[in-house]
């Protein structure tokens, strides 16, 4: 029978409703694209957008008109980016230092959204609502230091208010306040001019450079890039005077760019997709070149500053400024006991279910763990069962049992949580819940538990970016953000004294972005640690490795290269046995035992169960020679 979360059981026969909104939003893409060849996908994955093939999220089983909205406004971004979009001229005007091709790539996907919402009213709000699901997942609204504000994001939702008059997403709202001040003191006057050459792209992107001028991100353009590119531009023009919108000129400009854009060309769709769904390149490129890029992988021998498995070019440009706590150090007592009330009442009525779950799981531990009898002894405990030769014969000496404890090998469990951004709200709730259940359940059958989790200490860098700034940025730095580890639960801590820890997980601010490689790294190294005979790692994650600092310095694809590559190590030379639970996005193409569920309403059932396979699993590798009557002798 499929298990919670099963992909088996993500479409029900004769789900039509779901069917029709599939049909719908792929109609309605092709028509706005004008491609009637555009393929469109729907998966747990992160939407994403790459060449001629879209991919959307799948529909959850209850469909909401806020999801229903925010999935169109994220197929109308895609379509209007195919029918408004040259690669060729964006890729030709595109500056090439890191911030300012942020800002670039921001402004540009506005520019094509605001075509659509212009010419269209279901469009525009479609793609407000995406937009306010957005930044309220990115939690945007927590934000209170220009710091912590991506000047990308607010300057693009400037350009968005200046081209069609719509207000920012009220969860955008406070970053867009934070900037507006000096973003209008130092370009107001060519924002004021954008409308004008909504439709032309280029004269566009030539007004975006202008803005970045302005914002004295001019040493970041390339100037003598850009001075080559119009000189070719213009003679494109004298040998073709017929073609109106240089196509040739977009050509040959194309194939005698500078060295970043020849680089960044083959990236372009996928990087311009973070704008439109809040994710990375190296979700895109999955489908494109999965299977090539695991062969390959980026291996080289002797790194100096390699920080990954044996053969791995991930490197970490410092770790001065990372971060391993205790969640106690991070809020005081009075703090956590409010925020754990708060979890508490938040998933009153979750806790019944997955009570259920867990005192299931405890019965199938618990059987494992039952003792078993040596029949027929001379010595031990009187078996009632042979009563009767006591009494024909009391001096029978085979009418005892002796107790016999079970094999069952002493286990701990570490929970490793993903405390990303995208975790907030639900997710992270019903995952703090069920880590809270397990263990308890889990150290009644005495498996010692540890619960940790991870995220970044700030947005978008911190004090690493900082650094790196200062001492002249050095290419390809490597992992460009301060980590933080928490440890919620040691494995030697009864539940009972780090019960309040795990309401940590609701504090605003806390949830930023994840680097799972590492993460992996050090649950994986703590539990090497341990003294246990099984050791078992649960990752539980909605999404694959993002953190916009080291990927806008690095490959697109530079964090999920390196969590393969660990995974890999974990899963074939060690003997911690590790399992993955997804949450909307699918894991198993990652990990050798995995489950994806749509839900987090299904983490519970999926953990209790994952977890009880591999108990299971033991069982029918090693099994118990449990004592057992013999026949009856002859007389």
């Amino acid at each position: 029978m499929a298990g919670p979360g099963d992909n088996a059981k993500r479409n029900k026969p004769g789900d039509t409703r779901h069917d029709a909104f599939r049909t719908a939003i792929t109609g309605t893409m092709r028509a706005i694209a004008a491609n009637p060849d555009l393929e469109v996908n729907f998966s747990s994955d992160k939407p994403a957008l790459v060449g001629n093939v879209a991919r959307l999220p799948e529909p959850p089983r209850r469909l909401t008109q806020k999801e229903i909205s925010v999935t169109r406004g994220l197929g109308d971004s895609m379509a209007l980016k195919l029918a408004a979009h040259d690669q060729n001229v964006h890729t030709r005007y595109a500056p090439a230092g890191p911030d300012a091709r942020a800002i670039y790539d921001a402004v540009e996907s506005a520019r094509c959204d605001a075509l659509g919402a212009k010419a269209m009213d279901g469009v525009a709000q479609n793609l407000s609502a995406m937009l306010e699901d957005k930044y309220f997942r990115g939690n945007y609204h927590e934000i209170t230091d220009q710091a912590d504000a991506p000047i990308e994001d607010a300057l693009a939702l400037l350009v968005r208010e200046k081209l069609t008059g719509a207000k920012p997403p009220e969860s955008a709202q406070k970053i867009v306040d934070l900037w507006r001040p000096w973003l209008e003191e130092k370009c107001g006057e060519n924002l004021s001019a954008l409308p004008d050459q909504i439709t032309d792209q280029k004269g566009f992107a030539t007004s975006i450079r202008d803005i970045l001028a302005a914002l004295d991100m001019a040493e970041s353009m390339s100037e003598e890039q850009g001075e080559e590119q119009e000189s070719e531009e213009g003679q494109a023009e004298v040998d073709s005077p017929d073609e109106g919108d240089g196509e040739v000129g977009d050509d040959e400009s194309d194939e005698n760019a500078a060295p970043q854009d020849s680089e960044r060309s083959g990236e372009e769709e996928t990087a311009e997709d973070v704008d439109v769904s809040e994710f990375t390149a190296d979700d895109v490129r999955d489908d494109e070149m999965g299977d090539a890029e695991e062969t390959t992988d980026g291996m080289r021998v002797d790194e100096p500053q390699s920080s990954g498995p044996p053969g791995s070019d991930y490197r970490v440009y410092t770790r001065q400024f990372d971060e391993i706590v205790h969640a106690e150090e991070l809020c005081d007592t009075a703090e956590l006991d409010r925020l754990r009330g708060f979890l508490d009442r938040q998933l009153q009525h979750l806790q019944g279910a997955v009570a259920r779950l867990a005192n299931r799981l405890q019965r199938r531990l618990m059987a494992q763990q039952s003792r078993s009898w040596d029949f027929d002894q001379e010595e031990g405990f009187l078996d009632t069962a042979r009563l009767s030769r006591v009494v024909i014969d009391p001096m029978q000496p085979l009418a005892f049992k002796i107790e016999r404890e079970s094999d069952f090998r002493d286990t701990v469990v570490t929970l490793l949580l993903d405390n990303s951004g995208s975790m907030r709200g639900r997710p992270i709730s019903v995952a703090a819940t069920c880590a809270d259940i397990l263990a308890r359940t889990l150290e009644r059958c005495h498996v010692k538990v540890e619960i940790l989790g991870f995220t970044t200490k700030a947005w978008k860098g911190g004090q690493s970016r900082d650094h790196w700034v200062q001492h002249g940025k050095k290419p390809s730095p490597g992992r460009l953000n301060d980590l933080r580890h928490i440890i919620y639960k040691a494995a030697d801590a009864p539940w009972r004294r780090a019960r309040r820890n795990l309401g940590l997980m609701m504090r605003e601010g806390l949830l930023k972005e994840n680097i799972d490689g590492e993460a992996l790294m050090w649950a994986h190294e703590r539990l090497l640690a341990r003294p246990e005979q099984r050791r078992i790692l649960m990752m539980i994650s909605d999404g694959a490795p993002v953190d916009d600092s080291t990927l806008s310095v690095n490959a697109g694809n530079y964090l999920e290269k390196h969590m393969r590559a660990v995974i890999d190590e974990i899963e074939n030379r060690s003997p911690v046995e590790l399992i993955a639970i997804g949450i909307g996005h699918d894991v198993t193409r990652h990990y050798r035992r995995a489950v994806t569920i749509v839900d987090a309403e299904e983490l519970a059932g999926a953990m209790v169960d994952q977890l009880a396979a591999l108990f299971d699993d033991e069982t029918e590798a090693s099994p118990r020679r449990r004592g057992r009557r013999p026949g009856r002798r002859a007389a």
